[in-house]
């Protein structure tokens, strides 16, 4: 990683507090990233802020920072213990997750209680915790709706507020349980309020309007919707040259590849488990995350790829956001997905905080048809790679998949065979 992508702005001017330097220095943060250059001065003001950036530039440390800041400056009134003193909303679980783990690095010398909420594991756990009380909460909408009402906390005494991938939030059809929280707010000219995304749409910003205290809206290179050092190339091939071309290819980075960790997407669970058993099966060590493995699984998955001690990663859609895993050289679109914005995040996950790598895309007999979209929606043509002989690989079969998934739902039950004649059917009226 290199320290071109920081502007000239260093944390140390801003007039943090020691306890929040603290954390800064323990990250190895020196200089603020564009978006927080821009956007932490008004934040610590006390100004609302709409930031829009690149994925992968530091905009959770913009408002976690600028969030623990407010607190610190603002002591909290007299409030209940189930009354959090600053809400963090997230699109999925693992945004939440990570979130959560920056927070509590950045303010380990803060003295907040840091929790967060989200479905699929530790129902009564999360309800306990709540209960006895934290100081910052972050969660995904659904849960954060469930242990509203049925009156575990309140968010009464809330004096911040951050939506994060607020354009995610639209994508999964969350919008109206976001809309549904943040009216359970003290009202906007009474908190800080901040909303980060990777793209600022009308719909974002009517949004922003409608529940932030005259939002400053900041847009760090709105033209530049893909990071400079991503290497993009596109393949067109077969429906049957996928797998022997993505294993020629990984064979063929060799070294460069090995030194560094790998992200393959899929666009369904089915196509997530044929790559994953065909990686396996030639030898490349492998784990697959996907909407039907257990949430403990899925964190433990995420951690060791994190670590390094896997090489590869399957995954479908429900990884290409918000993660930040350092060291991830290669973004491999196996599908290719069906939406700009979904091609923009997935390669996202790599070239993150100033390093380089590359996204490298099938454009199959299926889902060649998206092409034209994403390139429009990007600006530019993706440089076609030639498929050569010497990168189709000869596979060898897959291992058996762990969990073995269909094409399709498997219909519940069997129809009831009918006794007696059949139906005749209803005589059409006139």
């Amino acid at each position: 990683m290199n320290d071109q992508h920081l502007s000239k702005l260093a944390f140390a001017s801003l007039g943090l507090s020691r306890e929040l330097m603290q954390g800064i220095e323990a990250a190895g943060f020196s200089y603020c990233t564009p978006i927080q250059a821009e956007t932490l001065p008004l934040a610590l003001q006390g100004l609302d802020v709409a930031g829009q950036a690149q994925t992968g530039t530091g905009k959770t440390a913009a408002f976690l920072l600028a969030l623990m800041h407010h607190l610190l400056k603002h002591p909290a009134a007299r409030r209940k213990p189930n009354q959090p003193r600053a809400l963090v909303l997230a699109p999925t679980r693992e945004l939440a997750v990570q979130i959560h783990k920056d927070a509590e690095q950045l303010g380990a010398h803060s003295g907040f209680r840091f929790g967060v909420v989200y479905g699929g594991a530790g129902y009564d756990t999360q309800r306990t915790m709540l209960e006895e009380g934290v100081d910052v909460l972050i969660g995904t909408p659904g849960r954060i709706i469930d242990y509203l009402k049925q009156h575990v906390f309140d968010l009464k005494a809330a004096q911040v507020m951050v939506l994060d991938e607020a354009d995610r939030m639209f994508d999964l059809g969350f919008i109206a349980d976001v809309r549904f929280i943040l009216r359970r707010l003290p009202p906007p000219e009474q908190r800080l309020n901040m909303l980060f995304s990777a793209t600022l749409s009308l719909r974002v910003t009517e949004l922003a309007y409608e529940h932030m205290n005259n939002p400053r809206l900041i847009a760090i290179e709105p033209d530049k919707v893909t990071a400079d050092k991503v290497s993009q190339q596109v393949y067109h091939t077969s429906n049957e040259e996928k797998i022997p071309l993505l294993i020629g290819l990984l064979k063929s980075i060799g070294t460069g590849y090995s030194a560094g960790r790998s992200i393959v997407f899929t666009n369904t669970k089915h196509a997530a488990h044929k790559v994953w058993g065909y990686l396996e099966g030639n030898g490349f060590k492998a784990a697959m995350l996907s909407g039907d493995v257990p949430q403990k699984k899925r964190l433990q998955l995420l951690n060791d790829f994190q670590r390094g001690e896997l090489a590869i990663l399957v995954a479908t859609d429900v990884a290409a956001r918000g993660l930040h895993i350092p060291g991830v050289s290669h973004v491999f679109n196996y599908d290719l997905p069906q939406s700009g914005e979904d091609y923009v995040h997935r390669i996202g996950r790599t070239a993150r905080a100033g390093a380089s790598g590359d996204a490298i895309s099938f454009a199959c007999e299926d889902y060649a048809f998206s092409m034209p979209d994403i390139e429009t929606y990007i600006g530019h043509k993706i440089p076609v790679g030639r498929i050569t002989p010497e990168l189709l690989a000869q596979p060898l079969p897959p291992v058996k998949s762990e969990r073995p998934v269909l094409p399709h739902r498997p219909q519940r039950g069997k129809p009831r065979a009918r006794s007696g004649p059949p139906r005749r059917p209803a005589a059409r009226r006139k």
